[in-house]
């Protein structure tokens, strides 16, 4: 018989991306989907039209019992969250129920459904480099003190030691992927990076005249999603749970993001086009992510294979296409 997966937050980008993932590994795949008329399902339904969609919800443990009782799944993924971090100081309190008491949610459904076989189902929580926040060594790895420095990250750190929990109270194989910022044309236009490649896309097409940014100093490692999910499923396939960090080893300003994605469309003074504004600065930033993923090299044989460049690169095209189809076609 086919394994079976559940993926919690499957109408993201790493959702849509660990979907066709573990399709192609011959995999039964079942999407947790929140509310009603839900249009990010539709995207979905269309994209990867195999996912089989349960409706749900983080905060309704009830929910949870139904969707894995339909599922009954081998492996189950917890990707939902609020991931902007921006809104999380807008929205703490949810945040907080989302991100972190989601993920207590999503543990005690999997540990009652497997009843007294806790090894029956192997999760993943997909933790994040936030929760290193004020980072305390360059580069990150997974013995790195964690100080977070948003709602968010304060979230993610509640929801990474209640993985660890689960796993040494319970038995549980319960693994996090504490995951660096990864990106690609699914990427939300709300996040940084994809706002620069549309805005990019836009400018030279003419239909935008200017960008507004925070800061442009920060610095992040910056991978593409579609490499990440593969090392989620490598971590379940490993006889015992663990912590690991994904990330590529170099880090870049957001500067530098400017710099390659302004090159693409032959602009190489982007001054003209771009401004900060204090609005959108962070309450409290983050200034420089790096991340060491040694372990995850040496124990799962994960290396990303996407560069920055051709990260930058492939978003830049895609809104390219889209801004043409949409404005100019």
């Amino acid at each position: 018989m086919a394994r079976r997966a559940l993926i919690t937050g499957v109408t993201g980008q790493d959702g849509m991306y660990l979907s066709e993932f573990l399709l192609a590994q011959g995999y039964d795949v079942f999407g947790l989907v929140r509310g009603q008329n839900n249009p990010k399902a539709t995207l979905l339904a269309e994209e990867v039209p195999d996912v089989r969609q349960i409706a749900g919800d983080l905060m309704d443990p009830s929910s949870l019992q139904r969707a894995l009782a339909l599922a009954e799944p081998d492996e189950v993924y917890n990707l939902g969250a609020i991931s902007y971090v921006a809104y999380s100081w807008e929205n703490p309190h949810v945040t907080a129920d989302v991100t972190g008491k989601g993920v207590l949610n999503m543990l005690a459904a999997c540990l009652t459904y497997t009843g007294g076989d806790h090894s029956r189902v192997r999760f993943y929580q997909a933790s994040s480099s936030e929760m290193f926040g004020k980072a305390q060594e360059i580069p990150q790895r997974e013995s790195t003190l964690l100080w977070p420095r948003s709602p968010y990250g304060v979230s993610k750190v509640f929801g990474h030691y209640m993985t660890i929990n689960y796993r040494e109270s319970y038995g549980m194989h319960a693994s996090s992927g504490i995951l660096f910022n990864h990106e690609s044309p699914r990427r939300g236009p709300e996040f940084v990076t994809r706002k620069i490649t549309r805005a990019v896309a836009r400018i030279s097409l003419g239909v935008q005249s200017e960008l507004t940014l925070g800061n442009l100093d920060a610095q992040r490692d910056w991978g593409y999603a579609g490499d990440y999910v593969e090392a989620m499923w490598l971590m379940l396939q490993q006889p015992e749970a663990d912590d690991y960090v994904i990330a590529t080893g170099v880090s870049h300003s957001v500067r530098d993001f400017l710099d390659a994605a302004f090159a693409h469309v032959g602009i190489a003074d982007w001054s003209r086009y771009v401004r900060t504004s204090p609005h959108l600065m962070r309450p409290a930033d983050v200034d420089r992510l790096l991340g060491d993923a040694t372990k995850a090299r040496t124990h799962l044989g994960w290396r990303p294979r996407v560069p920055f460049e051709d990260l930058v690169r492939m978003m830049v095209e895609h809104d390219l296409k889209e801004q043409w189809t949409l404005h100019v076609r």
